[in-house]
């Protein structure tokens, strides 16, 4: 499923609300949950749904305002190994189950995660 397949499959308000869940987990999740700042879970979800919205529809919100994603450099103040990002991909996950992503959505999204996920690692446990 390509990009644009996933975004008509999922709309905006499929990914924000997949992206809500996900971040509904997170908040309560005693291994990434302390990874985020907790006056900015408010910012976190933006900024994550606007890259979700850059990468599969095109969307320019996320790169106005932050420019390139340099995802790997954003997150290397945080420790992450592979407990953190399988926890991420079981949290994301379960959110994209309960909002009803289209299972071909949740399949390409997971491919797609998955691959992020374990650019993120800087531990090598």
């Amino acid at each position: 499923m390509q990009e644009a397949d996933i975004m008509k499959a999922c709309g905006e308000q499929g990914i924000r609300e997949m992206v809500a869940a996900f971040y509904r987990r997170v908040r309560l999740d005693p291994w990434l949950g302390p990874m985020y700042p907790p006056d900015d879970w408010q910012g976190a979800e933006s900024r994550l749904a606007e890259f979700l919205l850059f990468r599969i529809g095109g969307q320019t919100a996320y790169i106005e305002k932050r420019g390139h994603p340099r995802l790997r450099m954003r997150h290397m103040p945080f420790r992450i190994g592979k407990i953190e990002r399988d926890r991420w991909l079981f949290l994301m996950r379960e959110a994209m189950v309960e909002v009803n992503i289209p299972l071909a959505a949740q399949d390409a999204l997971d491919g797609f995660f998955t691959q992020v996920a374990e650019m993120m690692r800087n531990q090598p446990d």
